[in-house]
């Protein structure tokens, strides 16, 4: 019966085997054509039989043959700047098409979302993207100032003018209590991921030398990335988007896309630009004759006679010269010059791509301080014949070298006294006017350098195994390695002191970062009638490691020897450490659509970190999202004015570990000196098994329209984040030993807001071609929770109902018209001023946000205008500048100073020094609610003019010119100061005017 069984069902096999054989023998055809765009042949073109896996590419003169099968077939015929055609087959052979060449609608758009790609118009995530167009010929170094201004939900603040420098950005908000300003440390930065491959992640070592030129003593990773050679640019922001990144994007998701190949003739390319930059909106300052009655005054009012060491006012300086120390500092112009240069094509299967550069910047202080950075980037791209299998090589890198003044000149040099003495005797000394003066330019020779090698490179492989499924492997490697020095010569020293080469010495740092990561993933693809699946399962493995040491040497013989440490005679290690950082996870995403119009999307993640204690070390994260395009039912689908329409939400959860390595062991230090010829070791921190994972639930609802056949585009978006589990400092009770127990606190923050943006086609004809893009946000940070706050070391810092970048300051309640000084509420009427007494809070924060950018073309001209507005909460110029009346100059607006004929003046009465209660009362001013003001500013942010030079058909010779302006006006109701700074006294982002031109061959 068995046999019987195994007889029959083998005759079954065999009859269906021969029908399916017969049937496809029957059917089965090779089609052959030519592809053709404006009478001329178009390579590149993908020709495929919808549900097949038949798939080929035109050559170069246009034409491509495809074998074919099943009745009536529809070919498909694809090009990444044409529109997408259908050919339904009957009985032909033949087919040639013509593909006609447009701008891309939301139908052809394809996002970036990183482990996969996604089609603009089926995404269920929010995801904001930035094109090449949109950054080229832009004067910046780093693709972040070109971004400001372009993105809802995403916020750039440029910390200051100093090249090389960092940026602060926030993508939707501050999720982490963790800040600089609490911390030291900052645990709300995105994620960055170059081609596959996310840059090295926060290293906390700090070799104390950048702090006063570079806020925070941070730079941006993305300054080694030269901004021509992005492709594009997209911000993953809410949980559908980030959640399959688990512990990375809690914060957002930077993924970044380097230009590839993709013509199929060689193309050479040719761009380069020159710039003049400078500082705008700066404070008028006090003029001679100003500062000299204000000085005069202090004394006065202080009933001391000028003393001896005011040489500014007792005739010891020239009391008519005047110098503009605020236009000899940070008045001067900054140089920029750029020159890119590539190489780029390919065959029908293998694309290259090889561009190399060279760029430059100077600072606005006087002195040879300069900014440089070498890049290239190398991308090849190849794909077999049978077009299964699929090779990719992508890597750029890059040498940074960085040489700065020692303080950022803005604030301390700028407020040199009117009449003080020319800087430099003539024959070059430095003068120190007979010991009397402090000439700035002592310590100005501290210069500190610092160089930086890069390198991100990444191999990712995939194999079309058949029936929907693909296997993919990423791989990747990346550097980071910088090495700082910052020399003390004796010329810092007023030569009368006698100190001389013996203590001249130098500091030398290093900090090596390289981690690599590995990626396999397998991805299912498949279409039944009106279902579409995708599946994608995935493992990831990276690990980080970093070496940081800080030399110091004392003792030379000579300051000529200065830069080399060998020549010290005292050689010691101040700081070093060693740290690795291993994460691991396994991560699934499924996406289902049904008729193209209901999608929901699935994705999970399992993250294990070593940056956690050993119970709380493996994590789980998820989110689900879904999208219903409601343009596409019956009763709305043949609607005129509407072209597409849908909504969409989704809800997950992720996770965050930027917290540092080895922050839950009881670690120790070694104290660096020495005793009885030992050194010793001193704890740093508590052990905490259950230090575990901060945790962010995201939620999001969102609408997006497209009306008038496109020509009105409209989205709007609310997201709702709730933190908990914050990553912070516990306090602890002073016999512990330490302040602090790393520790997940019971603290909550809220994030939600409003994101609108809208793009309109205004104009479209031959000629003209106008384009409108605007974006606004209106955000809100707020602390919901905290446990006992209030008898915390916190609770001068937070405040529950306010947001997480919220202060605590004194009450002004104006001038005293006695005694012409500040007076502040007194909340327990001891008469002493304290914690206590700070009973203001006030939020250092954006009530909203946003960008409104024109594009205009008319025939081969073209202008982009954007323009960034922001209104905020924010310090003003109280917060800078202390007591009137010391020998320091300051703004001409603290010459509304109180007198006995100015009793309603904006300040107090100057004091020289000598009033302790006049000091006191400056002192609290610059703590009190009057150093914050609410801001409204517009800022022309970029405006480049293009002009393409006419070109015949039979010329391969294409050239462009264009004029490029870069913070161009600032429109403000502050008017005394850059209303964006974020640290008081460190230079602001400059206008920068520049011109270039490109040829491609």
């Amino acid at each position: 019966m068995k046999n019987s069984y195994y007889h029959i069902g083998g005759i079954f096999l065999g009859l269906m085997l021969t029908a399916v054989s017969t049937q496809s023998k029957a059917q089965s055809r090779t089609i052959s054509g030519t592809v053709t765009s404006s009478n001329k042949p178009l390579s590149g073109v993908i020709i495929s039989q919808e549900g097949s896996d038949q798939v080929t590419m035109t050559a170069n003169n246009g034409t491509y043959t495809l074998k074919v099968s099943a009745e009536n077939p529809i070919l498909l015929f694809r090009h990444p700047d044409y529109a997408e055609e259908k050919v339904t087959l009957t009985n032909q052979t033949v087919v040639n098409i013509s593909l006609e060449q447009k701008v891309k609608g939301i139908e052809e758009v394809i996002l970036n979302a990183g482990y996969y790609k996604v089609k603009d118009r089926e995404r269920t995530g929010s995801i904001a993207k930035v094109s090449a167009k949109d950054i080229e010929n832009q004067p910046v170094n780093n693709v972040l100032s070109a971004l400001q201004g372009r993105m809802p939900g995403v916020s750039i603040t440029q910390n200051s003018s100093v090249p090389g420098g960092g940026f602060d950005v926030q993508i939707r908000g501050r999720n982490s209590l963790r800040s600089y300003a609490t911390t030291g440390t900052d645990g709300n930065k995105p994620l960055y991921i170059v081609d596959g491959v996310p840059l090295p992640q926060i290293n906390d070592f700090n070799t104390g030398m950048s702090s006063t030129i570079l806020p925070f003593s941070e730079t941006s990773p993305l300054n080694s990335i030269n901004p021509d050679d992005i492709e594009s640019l997209e911000v993953l922001k809410d949980a559908d988007a980030t959640a399959i990144y688990g512990s990375k994007g809690a914060n957002g998701v930077i993924l970044i896309t380097t230009k590839k190949g993709k013509r199929e003739r060689t193309e050479v390319n040719l761009r380069t630009s020159y710039g003049i930059g400078e500082m705008t909106n700066l404070p008028k300052m006090m003029n001679l004759d100003e500062y000299t009655t204000m000085r005069k005054l202090a004394f006065k009012n202080d009933g001391v006679a000028v003393p001896a060491n005011a040489y500014d006012i007792n005739g010891v300086w020239n009391p008519s010269q005047y110098t503009d120390w605020q236009k000899y500092f940070v008045g001067n112009r900054a140089e920029y010059s750029d020159v890119q240069v590539g190489v780029s094509g390919g065959s029908g299967s293998t694309q290259f791509s090889v561009t190399g550069g060279h760029n430059e910047e100077t600072t606005v202080f006087p002195g040879s301080y300069r900014y440089k950075r070498n890049n290239l980037a190398v991308s090849l791209n190849h794909t077999s014949a049978d077009r299964k299998f699929q090779i990719a090589f992508n890597g750029t890198g890059s040498l940074q070298s960085n040489i700065l003044p020692p303080t950022d000149f803005n604030l301390v040099y700028a407020a040199l006294a009117p009449n003080a003495p020319d800087l430099y005797l003539s024959n070059g000394m430095i003068n120190w006017e007979n010991n009397t003066f402090t000439n700035p330019m002592g310590p100005a020779t501290q210069t500190y350098s610092v160089s930086t090698k890069t390198l991100n490179a990444n191999i990712n492989t995939s194999y079309n195994i058949g029936r929907g499924f693909t296997v993919n492997v990423n791989s990747g490697y990346s550097t980071y390695n910088t090495n700082d020095q910052k020399i003390f010569p004796k010329t810092t020293y007023n030569p009368s002191s006698n100190i001389g080469s013996s203590n001249s010495s130098i500091r030398k740092g290093q900090r090596l970062n390289q981690s690599w990561i590995l990626e396999p993933q397998l991805n299912y693809e498949k279409k039944l009638e009106k279902h579409q699946f995708s599946a994608l399962l995935g493992a990831s493995l990276q690990e980080q490691k970093s070496d940081n040491l800080v030399l110091l040497g004392r003792g030379f013989p000579s300051d000529d020897m200065l830069t080399n440490i060998g020549a010290a005679a005292t050689i010691t290690i101040p700081s070093t450490s060693e740290s690795l950082y291993r994460y691991q996870a396994i991560y699934a995403r499924f996406n289902y659509g049904y008729n193209k119009k209901y999608f929901v999307n699935l994705t999970g993640r399992r993250d294990g970190s070593s940056r956690f204690g050993s119970d709380r070390r493996y994590a789980n994260f998820g989110a689900v999202g879904a999208a219903w395009l409601f343009s596409e039912e019956r009763f709305l689908k043949n609607r005129s004015w509407l072209s597409f329409g849908k909504l969409r939400t989704s809800y997950g959860v992720a996770g965050n570990d930027q917290i540092g390595d080895y922050q839950y062991y009881d670690t120790y230090q070694s104290t660096g000196g020495s005793y009885g010829g030992s050194s010793g070791i001193v704890p740093q921190r508590l052990y905490n098994r259950n230090f575990g994972w901060e945790l962010t639930r995201k939620f999001e609802a969102a609408l997006e329209l497209g009306l008038f056949k496109e020509r009105l585009n409209l989205n709007v978006g609310y997201y709702h984040n709730i933190s908990s589990n914050q990553l912070i400092g516990i306090p602890m009770p002073g016999t512990v030993g330490f302040t602090t127990i790393q520790a997940n606190l019971d603290a909550t923050v809220r994030n939600r807001g409003l994101e609108v943006s809208i793009q309109t086609v205004n104009i479209q004809n031959k000629e003209w071609k106008w384009g409108t893009n605007f974006n606004i946000t209106v955000p809100e940070n707020k602390l919901l929770e905290f446990p006992n706050l209030e008898k915390s070391t916190y609770a001068s810092r937070f405040a529950i109902g306010k947001s997480t970048s919220m202060v605590k300051l004194y009450q002004y309640t104006g001038i005293n018209p006695v005694t012409g000084l500040y007076t502040f509420s007194d909340v327990n009427g001891d008469g002493i001023f304290n914690s206590a007494d700070r009973i203001i809070s006030k939020e250092i924060r954006e009530y909203w946000y946003g960008g409104l950018q024109n594009s205009i073309q008319y025939k081969n001209w073209g202008l982009d205008l954007l323009l960034q507005f922001v209104k905020q909460s924010q310090y003003n110029i109280n917060s800078v500048y202390g007591n009137i009346g010391y020998m320091s100059n300051m703004p001409a607006v603290f010459t509304d100073y109180w007198t006995p004929d100015n009793p309603d003046a904006q300040f107090q009465t100057p004091s020289a020094g000598f009033n302790p209660a006049a000091a006191t009362a400056s002192s609290l001013f610059n703590s009190s609610d009057a150093t914050v003001s609410d801001m409204l500013t517009v800022r022309v942010k970029n405006a480049t003019l293009t002009y393409s030079i006419p070109a015949n058909e039979k010329t391969r010779m294409r050239a462009k010119v264009f004029m490029s302006g870069q913070n161009l006006f600032v429109f403000s109701d502050y008017k005394e100061g850059n209303p964006e700074f974020t640290v008081a006294g460190y230079s602001s982002p400059l206008r920068v005017i520049s011109f270039g031109f490109s040829l491609t061959y």
